[in-house]
């Protein structure tokens, strides 16, 4: 059983979201937002069960169908992974198509993808997440396709051929992918032969990294108030003058550093392995970077945790010991008297707080930039 949303000019598809319990649906809401899906209601669980057909009890199942119906909802969006077989039961039970979270961060890419590199980095993820969920597209019909006559067996399935030819797609999309990636190793190594100490801006997504870039380079990356802005790895030049300390010998020169900045593609909490394979290559941007700019959205309520999410996929990718510079962005959202911000400041004491609206609190970064780069090279 397949379902297609409808989209008619000029309306949007509503979305009902679920939420999984003790978790704050936000960012879901972000991500459907952003998705350009209208929320036609929220919701978050109570508890989860180890039931094999939903996930859940089958009243609750129910109730929730029902809630779709009544909100005139065209797709339920789960926070939480589901497995094929309850994807299956849920659009059975629902009578409309169901998807998950990584399925939403999956679209949103395929959306965004600009390059090449990008294009292909998406396509695998998303044939690597649709190959077991193949028969979703089928439901209870296995088209059985003959052999000639006098061959034995019955031939395969249409589900069988559509199997195969999905992981003859994921090979080439693999060996095209590959040879992207030696393109961008190519690259990295023209830039190591000037020995330039390369500093990777890494953060939560929608934290201001392309901003913060713009601000520093006056490089105009595209910069969009939404989710997942930046997909493909942007580096730009900047020239730092040596900082001015009263007690220097003028006798003494200190000439400028060049380090070379690179906007990354966002983190977010829970994302989808295929999605941090299929990225890799961009990733490692921040893996290879001698320095790494940690850009927090100061504003942001959720910044401890998103703190901690990006430093989890740091890990996952081996950059967790690079030096770190901490940037509280979007300081301007704060006031002094802002409880949030006394927090954040005793989380962070040694962080750089700047916003690139307003232009402030660069001169104490590239002092800081300057050090570091100074220790690199």
């Amino acid at each position: 059983m397949m379902f297609e949303v409808a989209e008619e000019e000029n309306k949007k598809i509503r979305a009902l979201l679920v939420g999984a319990p003790n978790t704050d649906i936000s960012e879901l809401e972000g991500l459907t937002d952003t998705l350009g899906y209208e929320i036609a209601r929220s919701m978050t669980l109570a508890r989860l069960e180890e039931n094999p057909v939903y996930g859940l009890g089958k009243g609750k199942a129910a109730e929730i169908a029902a809630l779709a119906e009544e909100v005139d909802a065209d797709i339920i969006i789960f926070d939480f992974e589901l497995l094929p077989r309850k994807q299956r039961n849920w659009e059975k039970l629902a009578k409309r198509p169901v998807i998950d979270r990584q399925e939403v961060i999956l679209r949103i890419f395929a959306d965004r993808a600009q390059t090449r590199e990008a294009v292909l980095q998406v396509e695998l993820a998303r044939l690597e997440y649709s190959l077991p969920r193949l028969a979703h597209s089928y439901g209870d019909m296995a088209r059985q396709r003959g052999g000639n006559f006098g061959a034995k067996g019955s031939g395969e399935t249409q589900l069988e051929l559509d199997n195969r030819k999905v992981r003859e797609k994921i090979a080439r999309v693999k060996r095209e992918l590959a040879q992207v990636v030696r393109n961008r190793q190519t690259q990295r190594k023209r830039r190591e032969r000037y020995s330039l100490p390369t500093c990777a801006l890494a953060g939560y997504t929608n934290a201001g990294k392309s901003s913060l870039l713009n601000a520093l380079t006056g490089s105009d990356v595209f910069v969009e108030n939404k989710l997942f802005a930046t997909l493909d790895p942007t580096t730009r030049k900047l020239q730092i003058l040596p900082p001015v300390k009263p007690d220097a010998d003028p006798q003494t020169y200190l000439p400028p550093a060049t380090v070379l900045l690179t906007d990354t593609v966002g983190f977010i909490s829970h994302l989808p392995h295929s999605l941090v394979n299929a990225f890799k290559s961009t990733l490692e941007e921040a893996q290879h970077a001698d320095i790494i700019l940690l850009v927090l959205d100061a504003g942001d309520e959720h910044a401890e945790s998103q703190y901690a999410t990006v430093v989890s996929v740091l890990e996952e990718i081996a950059a967790s010991q690079k030096p770190r510079i901490i940037v509280l962005n979007k300081i301007d959202t704060l006031s002094d008297a802002d409880p949030r911000l006394a927090h954040l400041r005793s989380l962070f004491p040694d962080a750089i707080e700047v916003s690139t609206k307003n232009r402030t609190g660069f001169d104490k970064l590239l002092v800081r930039l300057y050090d570091e780069a100074k220790k690199s090279m």
